[in-house]
């Protein structure tokens, strides 16, 4: 009996979600930009590796919109890897809590030249409302150096974007 009433309330109530977004002319440009960065840099694809310094995972739900079908940057040669040896970028969210220094390090020291960090969230950045205190070291250029930083609590999809195409241009004028 139930059941039935919920039916006919869906039924009756119809479809209530939002419409799709248009389609981004200039975001499809900046990819193709980036993943021929992508190739003259690299030769294939950037491989990132995600440190979680000790963020409340507001970075992390923006990184994974950004692994989304919609920005598809598999698609344009970015990549996430598992392990700091496979990888090119460090993209580290996040005040770096006391627990997380030696790790981090860790991870710093195991990544192959040469390799870039990009500071993600004003945490990141700034070391954001925690600072520095007896939990936390701060920003994440207190304790390994920082190339790239992508402000904001957390920042959009593109801002990361534009983070990652950020560090890719210091690669290619390295590499140059």
């Amino acid at each position: 009996m139930a059941t039935h009433l919920i039916l006919q309330k869906i039924f009756k109530t119809g479809f209530v979600s939002e419409p799709a977004p248009q389609a981004d002319l200039n975001l499809r440009t900046r990819e193709q930009a980036l993943h021929a960065d992508i190739l003259k840099v690299f030769g294939q694809s950037v491989a990132i590796r995600h440190v979680d310094a000790g963020s409340c995972n507001g970075c992390e739900l923006e990184i994974h919109a950004l692994n989304g079908p919609h920005y598809n940057i598999e698609g344009m040669g970015v990549k996430f890897v598992a392990s700091p040896r496979h990888a090119d970028v460090l993209l580290v969210t996040g005040p770096v809590s006391r627990n997380m220094e030696v790790a981090l390090k860790r991870t710093f020291d195991a990544t192959p030249e040469p390799k870039w960090v990009i500071a993600m969230g004003d945490c990141g950045c700034t070391g954001g409302m925690f600072g520095e205190s007896y939990a936390s070291c701060g920003k994440v250029s207190n304790v390994i150096p920082v190339d790239v930083e992508v402000p904001g609590c957390p920042p959009t999809p593109i801002a990361l974007l534009q983070g990652i195409l950020a560090a890719v241009s210091k690669a290619k004028k390295t590499a140059s």
